[in-house]
């Protein structure tokens, strides 16, 4: 609990007021999308399985707020909340969700596979540490036929200690590659806690030693993730290599929606609901005075208004018919 926090650090600085207020309102649209998402999933209206993503929005807000539409990311089986971060509109999201044609994968990648070229986000890879090795590849190609260009490679604790990860993390170590490894160390693989398959508590001393720079910060505080993500983008982007970077967060449901979450405790749950990350950006919004309570108030609103009319997009959005439904799906015998 307490322990699966970072050393205790000076609180990060504020970015500028524009980049500060940005993160906040990241953060809400995540966050209303997703509960907007469960609420339609669990009246029975969205089709397949949902990995969803509050309590983590200081993640993916605090890296791509330093990504140009150029750079790229890697993401996971829980990838909703990083498609919104690299800027993939919501009614584009909303659509794939429902299996329409006009959603960002043409409806053949569903919530698991979210993801839009379009915007540097190729469709996201459901296997754990999948993503690991596809950025190494496309850090080598950033490095050969884009130079200043990044890659953010996004993946869960429970990918830490699968193969894919140390070789993926090797490769991009030896030939200096331009990623930022992103550990989102909610402290649970499906349902088993890291400190029962790691022997030390910090996953950023283990990946250290790849020889690359590595570091652990609070995965709730967006100012704090985004000043480390800063440093460590700006550094692959002039040539210095990759780096890797532990966010201690929490995701705030179970592993998927027909996880029922029982293997964690109440109190354990108490006490990161009561570090949730929009409550601690706001908070800090206004002792600093960047914003006004009714400012705040209003990027609330705009975010519900926006998620709602997004959802509503995708659930009239028209469904494949005919040959439409078999574009992309291989067999030998199809014809």
């Amino acid at each position: 609990m307490t322990d699966s926090l970072p050393p205790d650090r000076p609180p990060a600085p504020l970015p500028d007021a524009a980049t500060a207020v940005g993160l906040y309102r990241t953060m809400r649209r995540i966050r209303t999308f997703e509960d907007g998402v469960y609420q339609y999933f669990q009246a029975g209206r969205i089709p397949g399985t949902v990995h969803q993503y509050q309590g983590q929005e200081a993640v993916a807000a605090g890296v791509c707020t330093h990504l140009l539409r150029t750079d790229y990311i890697t993401s996971t089986h829980r990838p909703h909340g990083h498609a919104i971060a690299k800027g993939i509109p919501l009614r584009e999201m909303a659509a794939e969700l429902f299996g329409s044609p006009l959603g960002c994968c043409r409806g053949h990648g569903g919530s698991m596979h979210m993801g839009s070229p379009e915007y540097g986000m190729p469709p996201a890879s459901a296997i754990v540490a999948g993503g690991v090795p596809i950025a190494a590849g496309m850090g080598l190609s950033c490095r050969m036929v884009k130079p200043g260009t990044v890659v953010a490679c996004f993946f869960g604790d429970g990918a830490f200690n699968n193969g894919a990860f140390h070789e993926g993390a090797n490769l991009c170590a030896i030939w200096d590659l331009p990623v930022l490894l992103v550990c989102e160390n909610n402290l649970y693989g499906a349902s088993t806690h890291v400190t029962l398959v790691n022997k030390i508590p910090r996953l950023a001393e283990r990946a250290s030693s790849y020889g690359m720079p590595a570091e652990t910060v609070d995965g709730n505080d967006a100012f704090a993730v985004c000043e480390a993500a800063g440093r460590a983008l700006a550094r692959a982007r002039a040539g210095g290599g990759p780096s890797f970077l532990e966010c201690v967060t929490y995701r705030r449901c179970g592993h998927s929606r027909r996880d029922r979450n029982k293997y964690r405790d109440e109190q354990e749950q108490a006490f990161w609901m009561a570090r949730d990350p929009l409550d601690l950006a706001r908070a800090r919004l206004l002792q600093y005075k960047v914003v006004t309570q009714a400012e705040l108030n209003a990027i609330d609103q705009a975010a519900a208004a926006e998620v709602q009319s997004a959802l509503d997009y995708g659930e009239q959005a028209p469904q494949p018919e005919g040959p439409d439904a078999l574009c992309h799906v291989f067999a030998e015998d199809a014809q």
